[in-house]
């Protein structure tokens, strides 16, 4: 049984690595097609690697049986990232061909779709698969929101940063690591960046044109967080302070009770605010 219990624990982790080599192969193919320099190469292959060791240690911890049909969807959409993160690294020295950046990335965010599908039919959802989905489509968002910053200025980065923002600022305060209720219009903001910032970087529409639609994309994106930052700041930091002053007025024999309420199921902030069009766990 032990044997057994080592070897289905072993196979995901085979997966990874196969997924790390078909990176690699990814990488050489477009060194070959574009020449790729070095800046190109080196942040495919750190990508890569980070990519790998992060999954590595997560199936280690976690110990699924399979690695599941639907993040093998999600590790494939992290290969095209890697190369998509290559091709922008690439273009401060010479401009990538724009057809081959859009249908990489096109490819990715189409797919962003399907994972969450194949997880729900399959009933193959899990925390690591939400988990591995939001960091793939967040990752994507800040690569394509520094390639298109290039051209639009810097302020197009707040696209790409906001989430990375808001959980640092989860690390300090904690009532931001409430849960979330499920929200559409969360849905609809995410799946914007991704579909804008493709259409920006593409360059078919007139300067001023994007310059509105990458704008209007941001300040939907602000509206978002700030609209899930109040509801938390009421939901996440009054109760806990409710109950820290009602714990304090209960007689000593209660003060080891179970908490119960709204704040006693909370998850991660990273699994619940959302840059990514869908979650595995999204109902």
């Amino acid at each position: 049984m032990a044997l057994n219990n080592t070897y289905g624990a072993r196979l995901p982790q085979q997966e990874t690595m196969v997924g790390a080599g078909v990176q690699l192969l990814l990488l050489v193919l477009l060194g070959t097609v574009i020449g790729m320099g070095p800046a190109g190469w080196l942040s495919g292959l750190a990508f890569g690697i980070a990519t790998w060791a992060v999954l590595t240690r997560a199936l280690r911890r976690t110990r699924p049986r399979s690695f599941g049909p639907a993040n093998r969807v999600t590790l494939g959409r992290a290969i095209l990232v890697g190369g998509v993160t290559a091709l922008v690294a690439d273009s401060f020295q010479s401009s990538p061909p724009v057809s081959l950046l859009v249908g990489l990335t096109a490819v990715a965010l189409i797919l962003d779709g399907v994972d969450g599908k194949v997880a729900r039919r399959t009933g193959t959802s899990s925390a690591l698969g939400a988990r591995f989905d939001m960091e793939v489509d967040a990752f994507l968002i800040l690569v394509l929101s520094v390639y298109v910053a290039m051209s639009l200025g810097p302020w197009v980065l707040l696209i790409g940063t906001m989430r990375y923002v808001f959980v640092a600022a989860a690390r300090v305060l904690p009532w931001l690591n409430a849960a979330l209720p499920p929200s559409m219009a969360r849905k609809t903001v995410a799946a914007l960046q991704g579909v804008v910032l493709l259409v920006a970087g593409a360059g078919i529409l007139p300067y001023g044109v994007t310059t509105a639609a990458v704008a209007l994309a941001l300040g939907s994106l602000i509206w978002s967080f700030g609209r899930d930052i109040v509801w938390l700041r009421r939901h996440g930091a009054r109760p806990a302070v409710e109950r820290a002053a009602q714990a304090e007025r209960q007689p000593r024999r209660l003060v080891g009770a179970t908490a119960t309420g709204p704040a006693a199921a909370t998850g991660p902030a990273a699994a619940q605010r959302l840059v990514a069009p869908t979650t595995r766990t999204a109902a």
